[in-house]
C-alpha cells in the first residue's frame, strides 16, 4: 500500500520520475552483407590448414564463424568477392583483383568495406566521419572502374555483375549561370587583362635594357 501523504510517494513526484527515465528504441533489424556467411565456415586463417581435418569438434566451432567477430567475417567476405573475379586460380594482379597503381585499393576490398559502411550509417545515421569514408572510397571505386571500363569493357561488366556493383559515370560539373557569378566573372576578366598589360609593359622594358647592354658590349669590343 502507498502513502500518498508522504511527499515522496505523491502522484506528482511519481509522473516525474517515469517522464524521466530513459526512452528504451528498438533496434532495427537491418539486413547484414555477412549473414549469408555459413556459421561452420572456418576463419581465413585456419581454413587452408591440413591439420584442421583431424581436430576436435569442439576446437572447429571455436575456431569458425560462429564465434568470429565483425572483423573476422569480414576478411572472409572480401576473399569469398576476389575469388569471384579472380581470372585464375593464380591471377593476383588483375585489375579488378589488386589494382595497376599502388595507391588504388581492389575493387574487391572497397567493395566489402563500402557495404559495410552502409549498414552501419543506417544505424547511425550521425557518424560524419564514417560516411566520408565511406563516400570517399565511393569515388576511388569509380575511378577504378571508370579506367577498367574504359581498358576492357567485357571484364567490367564481368566485376560489376559478380560483385552486384551498379556503376553510374561521374557526371560533368555545370554550374548555375546567375547575375553575381556573370558580374564576378567580368570583373575578373578585366583584372586579368590589365595584369597582362603590366606584365607586357614590363617585358618591353626589360628587353630594351636587355638590347642596350649587348650594344655596349659589341661597341667595347670594336
Amino acid at each position: 500500500s502507498l502513502c500518498f501523504s508522504h511527499p515522496a510517494c505523491s502522484p506528482v513526484l511519481q509522473a516525474a520520475r517515469g517522464y524521466a527515465k530513459p526512452v528504451t528504441r528498438k533496434r532495427k533489424d537491418i539486413p547484414s552483407h555477412l549473414d549469408d556467411l555459413p556459421p561452420t565456415l572456418l576463419k581465413k586463417e585456419y581454413a587452408n590448414l591440413p591439420i584442421m581435418n583431424s581436430v576436435d569438434d569442439v576446437v572447429k566451432r571455436l575456431l569458425s564463424l560462429e564465434m568470429a567477430s565483425q572483423k573476422e567475417k569480414m576478411k572472409v567476405k572480401t576473399q569469398q568477392l576476389v575469388e569471384k573475379v579472380r581470372r585464375s586460380p593464380n591471377d593476383n594482379g588483375s585489375f579488378e583483383v589488386q589494382g595497376n597503381f599502388s595507391l588504388f585499393f581492389p575493387v574487391a576490398i572497397l567493395t566489402a568495406r563500402i557495404r559495410t559502411l552502409e549498414e552501419h550509417l543506417q544505424r547511425h545515421p550521425k557518424d560524419k566521419r564514417n560516411r566520408r569514408c565511406m563516400l570517399m572510397d565511393l569515388d576511388r571505386r569509380r575511378k577504378m572502374l571508370g579506367y577498367l571500363r574504359r581498358v576492357n569493357y567485357s571484364t567490367f561488366e564481368n566485376a560489376c555483375r559478380q560483385l552486384d556493383i551498379q556503376y553510374s559515370p561521374t557526371q560533368p560539373y555545370a554550374r548555375r549561370v546567375t547575375k553575381r557569378w556573370l558580374v564576378k566573372k567580368a570583373l575578373c576578366m578585366k583584372v586579368f587583362q590589365e595584369k597582362r598589360k603590366l606584365k607586357a609593359a614590363e617585358r618591353l622594358k626589360q628587353r630594351r635594357e636587355w638590347r642596350a647592354r649587348a650594344r655596349a658590349a659589341r661597341a667595347r669590343q670594336e
